[in-house]
């Protein structure tokens, strides 16, 4: 157990500035709890479907794949195709996913002292649907060389427009963040202008293009869960690592200065980061809102706003939340799928409301 001196988050109780020190023990027992609700949630997700797999199926099928596991196949060919084909590719993909929106925007919140804010703050999920329609609109481009280029533009986009968003926002030594913050809105303006130009331009069956914008895993393979990995394991790792620069980050810059942050270093790197972290997710998910806002607060609500904890508490939260997001999209309209990005809406729509009520009694 450590001792730590920082200042109440704008979001919390009372929203007072007054300085405080709290005892913080790791949590790793509820970070245990968490991530075994979390494989139970992704095995229960594996097995329903169109294609019902028992309990006990799945888990012989799971077993088999061990070395020095020999379990009789009683179990028909199709299912074993159905989980590790299909169904298990796509809940690992969702509960990554889940776990980089949540851990980005927990750090975007942190960093704009803002507890509103999200990971597509800064124009990530403008620059990624505008590479996603420039590659969609344009059948020549969806694969060179036989590479799926659709991912690979919507990272770029969104790298692209993060970056614009900072080369106009820096000045001098420093970078404002709420500079930051309104050229990543105008940065966001014209892509989606562009991207709705592309639209109205393009073939009118826009239905595919709709269906990446509002997010969805029902694409996703074992090489895009590969591909998108290292950089969300990276990333994860790496705002993990500045958990009690974020607590300091609250306080007045000065203060943080006077107790051995470089402000704008740390800045810049979280900035990087969430949103290197966020494109790698975008590119394979598209877009899908809410989880970067609804997993931090359910951690400040039930635990505290102690950022070395708030950040892998929202990563559990996230992954395990998008995991069911994905399973009701697939399920509930029978042999149809909803997008992602609608079942989220759904829900985070009505807690964002909520904070926003929350907020003003403040």
């Amino acid at each position: 157990m450590g001792i730590l001196t920082w200042r109440r988050d704008a979001g919390a109780p009372g929203g007072e500035a007054a300085v405080r020190t709290v005892a913080f023990a790791y949590p790793w027992r509820r970070l245990v709890v968490g991530a075994l609700v979390v494989v139970l949630v992704g095995l229960l997700a594996a097995g329903v479907g169109s294609v019902r797999i028992p309990p006990v199926a799945l888990g012989k099928i799971l077993a088999s794949r061990l070395p020095w596991v020999n379990i009789d196949a009683s179990w028909p060919a199709s299912w074993d195709t159905i989980l590790w084909n299909i169904r298990l590719p796509r809940v690992v993909l969702a509960g990554l996913v889940g776990l980089a929106l949540a851990v980005s925007g927990a750090t975007y919140q942190g960093l704009f002292r803002n507890p509103l804010a999200d990971p597509y703050l800064i124009g990530v999920a403008a620059g990624a649907g505008l590479g996603a329609t420039v590659v969609l609109v344009t059948p020549a481009l969806h694969f060179v060389s036989g590479v799926n280029m659709l991912p690979i533009a919507a990272f770029l986009g969104a790298l692209l427009a993060v970056t614009a968003a900072y080369g106009v926002a820096r000045r001098g030594g420093g970078l404002p963040l709420t500079t930051l913050i309104l050229a990543g809105v105008a940065v966001a303006a014209m892509a989606s202008a562009v991207t709705s130009l592309l639209m109205i331009r393009s073939n009118p069956d826009v239905r595919p293009l709709l269906s990446w914008l509002l997010g969805g895993f029902g694409r996703g393979q074992w090489r895009d869960v590969l591909v998108v990995l290292p950089y969300i394991v990276l990333g994860f790792l790496l705002m993990m690592a500045y958990g009690r620069t974020l607590n300091l980050l609250q306080l007045e810059e000065e203060e943080a200065k006077q107790l051995g942050v470089n402000v704008e270093r740390a800045k810049l790197l979280l900035i990087v980061v969430a949103s290197l972290t966020t494109a790698a997710a975008v590119s394979v998910s598209g877009l899908i809102g809410f989880v970067g806002l609804i997993a931090p607060h359910a951690v400040r609500l039930l635990w505290g706003y102690d950022y070395r904890s708030l950040l892998p508490m929202s990563a559990v939260i996230g992954a395990g939340f998008l995991i069911l997001a994905d399973l009701v999209a697939r399920t509930a309209v029978g042999s149809g799928e909803l997008p992602v990005g609608i079942v989220t809406a759904f829900c985070g729509a009505p807690f964002f409301l909520y904070l926003l009520r929350r907020s003003r009694r403040m």
